[in-house]
């Protein structure tokens, strides 16, 4: 850090934490490729972490707080920055640890990290429930209640494909490109503070109803992302099927399964409640009422099962198989009659 002082005066006018925040992000991130060449992937595969220029660095980091940053009142007061008014939407709680200031589409905003944060316990339901995720609803509970998906994107897609193409017609480094840039980015940050708040509000009524919630520990990045390019043997790779993402990309991204089972396991941990994750292997196939497992594809919405007759949604099966995987796993009773399979768990 010295010597690249030297070579760029200029880096003397940022505060010196902020600078070495900025080295561990790219340690992080060569560490994490590094890693996973380890693993066996292919380095195409892996992905070899891309330049990223000036308009993509969005939000820098004061380590400690009160090395740099110091809130007072209603100013934050930045080191090598100077004093900024704030409008706060909530007082701090717990102790301070880091302050980072990042750029969205309508303005700056800064976030703390505390400590020590004191909890909020609710009151006690002694009630417990499966939930199953999906995309034709996007939730259904163990007792069939079910939550419907927004599915903001979808219906914002015309004036986001609008909003595109008016950047795309504009020259490239003209002002008229730059407010077009902003109109567009205003449009993304809009369907994606909905989709935040429908996930707020949906864990929060959760964690209201229910004192322990099994979900399936799912990760969406796994089923959205990019297939692995194929080996050709001749010392490279197929783009064919690399080339092409799974149809329903835009429906999972849009849905948000993994924001939403943070947000639900991190408001149940300050209500005093517990979020339980569970394998979900074959808890679609296999039926809840008698354990027998029953094939079928993903367009076959409703379980029949033949061996016992029970006819039942298939994602409220699903969150049922689920809440009792979850219970066996803490030694509960409610195992299926006749069921003759372990309880998946992770």
């Amino acid at each position: 850090m010295p010597d690249l002082k030297t070579a760029c005066p200029e880096y003397s006018q940022v505060h010196s934490q902020v600078l070495q925040d900025v080295l561990r992000r790219v340690e992080r991130t060569y560490q994490a490729f590094f890693q996973r060449l380890k693993d066996g992937q292919t380095p195409r595969a892996v992905g070899y972490p891309p330049f990223q220029g000036r308009q993509r660095y969005h939000s820098f980091t004061y380590p400690q707080y009160g090395n740099g940053a110091v809130l007072d009142g209603s100013v934050l007061s930045l080191s090598k920055i100077g004093r900024i008014p704030l409008r706060m939407h909530r007082p701090l709680e717990g102790t301070p640890k880091t302050v980072t200031i990042s750029k969205e589409a309508d303005g700056w905003y800064v976030s703390y990290s505390c400590a020590e944060v004191p909890t909020e316990p609710l009151p006690l339901t002694g009630r417990e429930t499966g939930i199953d995720v999906g995309l034709k609803v996007f939730l259904v509970t163990a007792d069939g209640d079910v939550v419907a998906n927004p599915r903001y994107h979808r219906t914002a897609a015309k004036q986001l494909a609008k909003a595109q193409k008016r950047v795309s017609r504009r020259k490239k480094g003209s002002k008229r490109r730059k407010k077009a840039v902003t109109l567009c980015a205003k449009q993304h940050q809009h369907v994606r503070r909905q989709r935040t708040d429908f996930h707020h509000k949906t864990a929060l009524a959760m964690v209201r109803q229910y004192d322990t919630i099994y979900a399936e520990a799912i990760q969406p990045a796994n089923l959205s992302r990019r297939p692995a390019p194929k080996p050709d043997g001749k010392g490279g790779y197929l783009h064919n099927g690399a080339a092409r993402k799974a149809g329903l990309n835009t429906s999972i991204q849009d849905a948000g399964w993994g924001h939403f089972l943070t947000l639900l396991t991190f408001k149940a941990a300050c209500a005093g409640k517990r979020v339980e994750v569970v394998n979900a292997a074959y808890t679609s196939q296999d039926c809840r009422g008698c354990g027998e497992r029953v094939p079928k594809s993903l367009s076959v919405r409703t379980h029949i099962c033949p061996a016992c007759g029970l006819v039942l949604d298939r994602d409220e099966n699903a969150a049922r198989n689920i809440q009792w995987a979850g219970q066996a796993l803490r030694g509960l009773a409610g195992m299926p009659a006749g069921a003759n399979r372990e309880a998946p768990c992770l």
